[in-house]
């Protein structure tokens, strides 16, 4: 296809302060069904310019997550994550005057809180308002989870934690997205979606009058939001999963593109905590994702599971033993290798649990593969064989 694979042209580039100015300047139709909060599979998706991802949206779905919350007895606290897409910003600070206008104690990524490598991502930003880090979807379900009876945490005491991540994933940087994920730290089932989304959509048609604010400045001033580093338990808890002493030891030499996403800033500390032979390999931020290749129909798409969006990293394969692309939240990761160049994300799937079923003696004989609709029945496959059970999940698993 025309584009496909090439460097962004420069006519296909978002236009950024016009996205940034119709999120606050244009006010959706709640009487048109495009224009109203929707939430598919990963939450609610859109773009500022076609009035379906505005102020208005994030403040009513804000409102309505935090009686959501309530009604559940959820008092612990939430923990607010956004990528680099040009609209996660403006929606994180809408968030945050609801949420804390309505008494939730947020959290947040503070860039002076994290360590060494991450917090000098974006210290150049002065003013009111303090520097914070994005955040990937898995470090907001990991803080959820921990939080949860996870090894640090103590719900009993400070109440379960949930959390909300500011992100459209792998879309093009005109979207913008939001997801909620409940205290099990992962996407909210359809029946908490449709709560939320049915009274979002009731603030809309009643003009947000129901809608609790208050300024952002205070409340960080008055600490109702408070500045985490989520980095570095995420980092630590690494090597509770994977041997990253045993790939250091080896010699390894991994690239790493985060394609100007939410990844970045954890990718020095990685490092260093392993002792990897990692480098990244590019370290642009961009909201207008202007150094990315073209996707197989025109288009700007960070999918790094796409050949045409990943053909920079693939031509750049010779330099090292393995190499890594993430999407904007870092919930999606494409594999590139010296013989095969991009691999296919099911395949890998199908091979790691195969090897992983083969060799973790100390797994308990009901553990068994979490698989979304889109993920290849050759899984299914795999599973069969080695008397494991298969559960379908919710996509953003």
């Amino acid at each position: 296809p025309p584009l496909a694979a090439e460097p962004a042209p420069r006519s296909l580039l978002t236009d950024v302060p016009r996205l940034v100015a119709s999120y606050y300047a244009l006010r959706p139709d709640p009487t048109d069904r495009a224009q109203r909060v929707s939430f598919g599979t990963s939450g609610h998706r859109g773009t500022s310019v076609a009035r379906s991802f505005n102020e208005d949206h994030i403040a009513a779905i804000c409102q309505a997550v935090a009686d959501h919350r309530a009604s559940r007895g959820v008092t612990g606290p939430l923990f607010l994550g956004a990528d680099t897409h040009a609209l996660s910003e403006p929606a994180l600070l809408t968030a945050v005057e609801v949420l804390a206008a309505n008494g939730v104690r947020v959290v947040v990524s503070g860039a002076a809180a994290a360590p060494r490598g991450a917090s000098t991502w974006r210290s150049h930003r002065a003013g009111t308002l303090p520097d914070l880090l994005p955040v990937p979807t898995p470090v907001v379900s990991h803080a959820v989870v921990t939080h949860n009876g996870g090894r640090r945490g103590d719900p009993a005491r400070e109440g379960r934690a949930d959390g909300i991540v500011i992100t459209p994933s792998h879309n093009p940087p005109e979207d913008g997205g939001f997801k909620y994920n409940p205290p099990h730290g992962g996407p909210a089932d359809t029946d908490e979606t449709s709560a939320i989304q049915e009274a979002a959509n009731r603030h809309l048609e009643e003009g947000l009058k129901g809608v609790k604010r208050m300024p952002a400045q205070r409340a960080f001033q008055d600490g109702a939001v408070e500045l985490w580093d989520l980095v570095t338990p995420y980092v630590e808890d690494l090597a509770a999963v994977v041997d990253l002493e045993r790939v250091a030891a080896a010699g390894v030499k991994v690239g790493v593109d985060p394609l100007g996403g939410a990844a970045l800033p954890y990718l020095a500390p990685l490092a260093e905590r392993y002792g990897l032979d990692l480098e990244v390999i590019s370290d642009a931020v961009d909201p207008a994702f202007g150094f990315m290749r073209v996707d197989h129909d025109g288009k700007i798409r960070m999918d790094c599971s796409s050949p045409y969006a990943m053909a920079g990293l693939v031509a750049a394969k010779e330099a090292y033993d393995v190499a890594f692309g993430n999407d904007p939240d870092a919930d999606r990761h494409g594999i590139v290798t010296r013989a095969g160049g991009l691999m296919n994300p099911n395949h890998y799937l199908c091979v790691a649990a195969h090897y992983l079923f083969a060799h973790r003696p100390g797994w308990p004989a009901a553990a068994g593969v979490g698989k979304t609709v889109v993920t290849s029945a050759l899984l299914d496959r795999v599973a069969a064989a080695a008397g494991r059970a298969v559960t379908e999940v919710p996509v953003g698993f």
